[in-house]
């Protein structure tokens, strides 16, 4: 199964990139053969086709790719691009949904993935240094022991990494009482992009300076290549109540999540699943899920065991006074994985339904989940499309599912034409571009649906700063100066 494919990096519409000179790749592999081992430096048609695009499939092509394993390395492989005039990107596991991982025409991939060790645990301290290719799972599986795990945990936790979690400021379900990756990030040992090393951040609570630290998080490659994280670790609650609360009407589930928050109990995760959602998982996990409901709420509780029964004793009751049908708590901690790998398995689940996806990550107010919910269906239905929704209700992050087959005639059309609506809608009813996968380049012409031609200029200052000759993740995020105070729409061609 595909996720939609959006634009290229040079596609028509793309920001207009720094003028250099004509690049060598021959002799930028020549000098990068020198610094690494011969095997880990590649340019052949199959590992040039294997890297051409992250999770979104927006295609890009670069001219060689190199793995480096040490910082020193990587200090290597950026300086020699810099030399030959090749812009570069950063690269974890791939696993990214909007294009920030997405070679621009012509670039260097540094792929950090052999960097995967864990350097250091201070246990007292409750923090740990790691190499930006270190699986984000691997790290609590790593920290267990200790009876700490890293908090932000991704669907793709089994596959991405700490490295790509910084980029792109990831969250997870459980990142709605414990924050998105900014807050499990102390420190960043970073390659800028001038081949220069420099740390943002430390491990003091209150790090003298500037936040360049939280600067840095979220940013998506654009101001250098980060080779050591500090990253924050949590200790695992001593209680833990997980529950799946069915609903008769989807409405109905979006407001018990809003009346949730509103009575002061914030659970470590409130997630949703719709129907069709449910219907999918169940025919691959076979995990008796509510699939006559129109929509499920997953909720976890976690603390010390007094405050959980009575905080899920309040959430119970007040799903119940919103309508809710059926109520199930995990017995113990295989049911508890078992309803958690539902959630975690939706993307994968669907394949069952439609051969292809495009999944959208904004986020709206909460007290509009239930209006916007409704839009979404109504936009999805108008369109003639399949929509699924399982998102991170409790902050309102949606992520609204589009199912399509690509063979159908005309579908793409219908599929970019709900999207962006989507996404219109989103910022309408008070929201955002992005709740955890980034902008990239799949939103990178919508950034002026959000900010106006001041706050695009601020942003541009900052990038120039940290990378003055535009050779970091050129061509992301940012919109060129023509797109600006007018949302550019993607060529239809651009889409398969």
């Amino acid at each position: 199964m595909t996720a939609l494919a959006d634009v290229t990096p040079d596609a028509p519409g793309a920001p207009e990139q720094p003028r250099r000179p004509p690049a060598d790749v021959a002799h930028l592999l020549t000098e990068l053969r020198r610094q690494l081992d011969s095997d880990r430096v590649r340019n052949g048609a199959g590992e040039l086709s294997l890297y051409r695009h992250d999770a979104s499939m927006i295609e890009g092509a670069a001219a060689a790719i190199c793995f480096p394993r040490t910082r020193n390395e990587v200090q290597a492989c950026v300086r020699a691009a810099v030399r030959h005039g090749i812009p570069f990107v950063a690269r974890g596991s791939g696993t990214g949904l909007a294009g920030g991982a997405t070679p621009p025409t012509g670039s260097l991939v540094i792929v950090t993935t052999k960097m995967n060790q864990v350097r250091s645990i201070d246990v007292p301290g409750r923090r740990a240094w790691v190499e930006p290719g270190v699986l984000n799972l691997d790290l609590s599986r790593h920290t267990a022991e200790h009876g700490l795990h890293f908090a932000p945990d991704p669907s793709s936790q089994q596959t991405c990494s700490i490295g790509g979690n910084v980029a792109n400021n990831s969250g997870g379900p459980h990142c709605l009482a414990e924050g998105v990756t900014a807050s499990h990030v102390l420190a960043v040992e970073v390659v800028l992009p001038d081949g220069s090393v420099t740390v943002l951040g430390g491990e003091d609570p209150e790090p003298d300076g500037y936040d360049l630290r939280g600067v840095f998080v979220g940013s998506e490659g654009m101001f250098g290549i980060a080779t050591a994280i500090c990253v924050r670790l949590t200790p695992d609650p001593p209680a833990v109540c997980t529950m799946l609360i069915d609903f008769a009407d989807v409405e109905d589930g979006a407001a018990t999540v809003s009346a949730i928050i509103a009575a002061g109990i914030v659970p470590a995760a409130l997630e949703m699943m719709d129907q069709l959602c449910l219907r999918a998982v169940e025919a691959y996990l076979q995990a008796d899920l509510p699939v006559h409901a129109a929509a499920a709420l997953l909720v976890e509780v976690v603390g010390l065991p007094n405050g959980v029964d009575a905080a899920s004793d309040q959430i119970v009751e007040i799903a119940e006074a919103h309508g809710a049908g059926g109520l199930r708590i995990a017995a113990d901690d295989a049911e508890r994985a078992l309803l958690w790998k539902g959630r975690k398995s939706a993307f994968g689940a669907i394949a069952r339904i439609k051969p292809n996806y495009y999944l959208h990550d904004t986020v709206v107010p909460r007290r509009v989940l239930p209006a916007v919910l409704a839009q979404v269906y109504e936009i999805a239905a108008r369109h003639d499309l399949l929509v699924l929704n399982v998102f991170h209700a409790g902050d309102g992050n949606l992520h609204p599912i589009l199912l399509f087959d690509v063979r159908e005639p005309g579908v793409m059309t219908r599929v970019h034409a709900a999207g962006e609506e989507i996404v219109r809608a989103s910022v309408d009813a008070g929201g955002v571009l992005t709740g955890e996968h980034g902008i990239g380049l799949e939103k990178r012409d919508l950034m002026p649906l959000l900010f106006s031609d001041v706050d695009l200029a601020a942003q541009a200052a900052l990038r120039d700063a940290f990378d003055p000759a535009g050779s970091s993740n050129p061509g992301k995020v940012l919109p060129s100066a023509a797109a600006c105070g007018d949302a550019q729409r993607v060529p239809d061609g651009a889409w398969i």
